[in-house]
């Protein structure tokens, strides 16, 4: 497998797991059919279209490559139909995003670099690659988007950038080393919720 498949594997895992992520949510908002597909959708692609647009890459991949759309509206009325034998939706939901935050940041910043942007530049797309399809997602269900509040998580997606970035400028960037990237990506967002980490706020 070549690093472009491999990257384009990872890029429709990404896909799949934040569109159940969206789903989930959707769910736990008592959406209905339509309702469930769009928000996983959305909260799919949603990072990558932003992404895409930012570095000129139009249309976006989205919407020129069938795979995605599919990937993403499937994985969200899969969810829709398991629901019944998912009992708690907090877990998998956080699970779920998690692993979307890691994958999408090495992705989006991969993409990034790729197509020219330098790394300071790349960094900051790869985190909004990674941020973008959670924000609008919370937005569609009426949550505080997470990103916004004291959680570890973007600061998460811009650290594994980082990490994604220096790689690749130090010339490691096979599919072994991305892989574990995005590992360690979803592993400190687990955590830092596990420890209950939290960037710093203004005080009262």
């Amino acid at each position: 497998m070549t690093s472009g498949d491999g990257l384009l594997a990872a890029d429709l895992i990404g896909v799949a797991v934040f569109a159940a992520s969206g789903a989930s949510a959707g769910i736990a908002k008592r959406l209905d059919l339509f309702g469930v597909a769009f928000v996983g959708f959305v909260a799919a692609l949603g990072g990558g279209i932003l992404r895409d647009l930012v570095i000129g890459s139009v249309p976006p991949l989205a919407f020129a490559d069938w795979r995605y759309a599919v990937t993403a509206v499937a994985a969200a009325l899969l969810v829709f139909w398991l629901h019944p034998q998912l009992t708690r939706w907090r877990r998998p939901v956080l699970l779920l995003d998690a692993s979307g935050l890691g994958l999408f940041t090495v992705t989006g910043t991969i993409k990034a670099l790729d197509a020219g942007v330098p790394p300071v530049g790349a960094c900051l797309i790869g985190m909004l690659t990674a941020i973008g399809g959670g924000l609008a997602r919370d937005l569609l269900t009426g949550e505080i988007p997470v990103v916004l509040q004291r959680d570890f998580y973007a600061l998460a997606a811009l650290s594994g950038a980082i990490l994604v970035t220096i790689l690749r400028e130090t010339g490691i960037a096979d599919p072994l080393s991305m892989g574990v990237s995005a590992l360690l990506i979803t592993g400190v967002r687990l955590v830092a919720l596990y420890r209950r980490w939290s960037a710093p706020v203004a005080a009262p």
